[in-house]
């Protein structure tokens, strides 16, 4: 259970935080970074789900990941220490990756092919949900430039990876079940 009292503690003025296991490093850090874009993430999810209410099976599997995400954030926050004990490092699993691609097969069922990319927007939880994608990117490449230098778990970036694909897919369905997408047209607007 986390309990915050204080939500300032001032620790931060120097441009300094610490990470889930105390230790001290600048809020530039590549892993602060990562975490922050997971964050980010998520505040965009909650911002997709002011528009997903009427659709009850989005809305929910958007309020799980947002909860995934908080584990995620934990996860990343949490440099990994050789024989660290699986029952109190909280990591993401291989379980969650698997159940993001079970709900993309799901969804993605319903869909029409592509055939050709799709501009972000149409609906307002589509476009807010082609942001949510962008910015899962994001923290996805962030991760994988963490995981360049240090050790990042492998269940981490995957779950990135696949959340993004499923907001994509997420966002189609949004678009009532892509009949609304906007078509890329290749050099369309040349003069």
């Amino acid at each position: 259970m986390v309990v915050l009292n204080r939500i300032y503690t001032r620790t931060g003025d120097a441009g300094l935080t610490r990470l889930a296991n105390g230790a001290e490093v600048s809020k530039t850090d590549l892993r602060v970074e990562a975490y922050g874009s997971v964050d980010e993430t998520n505040a965009c999810l909650g911002l997709v789900r002011l528009h997903t209410a009427e659709d009850t099976l989005l809305h929910a599997m958007l309020e799980r990941i947002q909860n995934d995400l908080f584990d995620l954030g934990a996860d990343l926050a949490t440099p990994p220490t050789p024989g660290e004990d699986p029952d109190r490092v909280l990591r993401v699993t291989e379980g969650q990756v698997t159940r993001l691609e079970q709900e993309i097969d799901q969804i993605n069922a319903d869909l029409s092919p592509l055939t050709s990319f799709v501009l972000p927007g149409g609906t307002p939880a589509a476009a807010a949900l082609h942001q949510a994608r962008t910015v899962c990117r994001r923290a996805e490449r962030t991760a994988v430039s963490l995981a360049q230098t240090t050790q990042v778990a492998d269940p981490a970036l995957k779950y990135l990876n696949r959340l993004s694909d499923l907001l994509f897919v997420a966002a189609r369905r949004a678009n009532a079940q892509g009949a609304l997408d906007v078509l890329w047209r290749p050099g369309a607007t040349r003069g």
